[in-house]
């Protein structure tokens, strides 16, 4: 029985993403392979990063932090849809869903903020290359780090302890593949205002805030390379940024093409495949647009496996 209950909750249905008895084995093996292409993407990235002295620096320590995030992120969700579909059993436990809730958002707000430390690492390093090394130091490096987990941590635990709160009167089914916080909200059958509240109050400020702290980081970041007076420099400046620029693009078109789908359909099943946008397909995409056109990366890779 879950706290705040009225009634005998001990589990959830998850619907999935199809109820197709033909289509089970095919999401089964693409979900497989993508997750393995994730988990081995990511490792990859970390390991280069940790391996080579050269990379031992503000830049790919940040990096190197986002793939750990990534496998973290997927692997809240992806194991028990698998486990799920070969057992061909849809039930999560009302701790499990919680735990998915709570991690999902955890791992979720911290790529967010992770994102925008990024930003304002290139911010530095273009705009103030002199002092770059001074400013970004390994503490203020570790500390960036730490105060993104904390306030993801912080988010997570309060919407978590919010979701604790709520009763559901029977047999919950989720139109989904994971226990998503929105329709576990919706799914309630006490009063959400105060969930809801707090969950937009938490997106303006917690998602509005990093995308604001990148938006700033850029234009600056445009201004001087428009200020460097040969086409080499500029490109040579600019090149820098074309990774990060594709990760945070695909991050959060993603996340808006979620809740525009939502919104617009107003249908679950629509939300929960775009979902697989930033949950599956956005950190396995990541190891391949950051080591596909850095060479530090490459390199370090082929060392690694001299």
């Amino acid at each position: 029985m879950g706290p705040g209950n009225d009634t005998q909750i001990s589990r959830f249905l998850l619907l999935g993403l199809s109820n197709k008895p033909g289509l089970q084995l095919p999401i089964f093996g693409l979900f497989l392979f993508m997750y393995l292409i994730t988990v081995f993407g990511n490792l990859l990235i970390i390991l280069a990063v940790g391996s080579d002295s050269h990379l031992h620096t503000p830049m790919y320590f940040f990096l190197a932090n986002l793939s750990f995030v990534d496998i973290c992120f997927t692997s809240t969700t992806i194991p028990k849809m698998l486990i799920n579909i070969q057992t061909q059993s849809k039930f999560i436990s009302y701790t499990g869903c919680i735990s998915q809730i709570c991690f999902s958002l955890l791992f979720a707000g911290w790529d967010d903020f992770l994102l925008a430390v990024m930003a304002y690492d290139r911010f530095v390093a273009i705009c103030h290359p002199l002092h770059y090394m001074v400013i970004m130091n390994p503490r203020v490096c570790g500390l960036l780090v730490l105060v993104s987990w904390i306030i993801s941590v912080l988010n997570s635990l309060l919407q978590s302890l919010m979701v604790l709160q709520l009763s559901f009167c029977s047999e919950v089914e989720i139109p989904h593949f994971f226990c998503e916080l929105h329709q576990m909200i919706q799914l309630a059958c006490s009063d959400t205002f105060l969930n809801d509240t707090i969950i937009y109050v938490s997106a303006v400020l917690l998602a509005g805030g990093p995308l604001a702290g990148i938006l700033c980081s850029y234009s600056k970041i445009i201004s001087s390379i428009h200020r460097i007076s040969s086409a080499q420099g500029k490109y040579k400046a600019f090149s820098t940024c074309v990774s990060h620029l594709l990760v945070v693009s695909l991050f959060y078109c993603t996340v808006l093409g979620v809740y525009l789908s939502s919104a617009v359909t107003q249908s679950s099943h629509a939300s929960a495949v775009a979902s697989v946008m930033y949950m599956v397909i956005t950190p396995m995409l990541n190891p391949f647009i950051y080591s596909l056109r850095n060479k530090d990366i490459k390199e370090a890779l082929m060392r690694f496996f001299r």
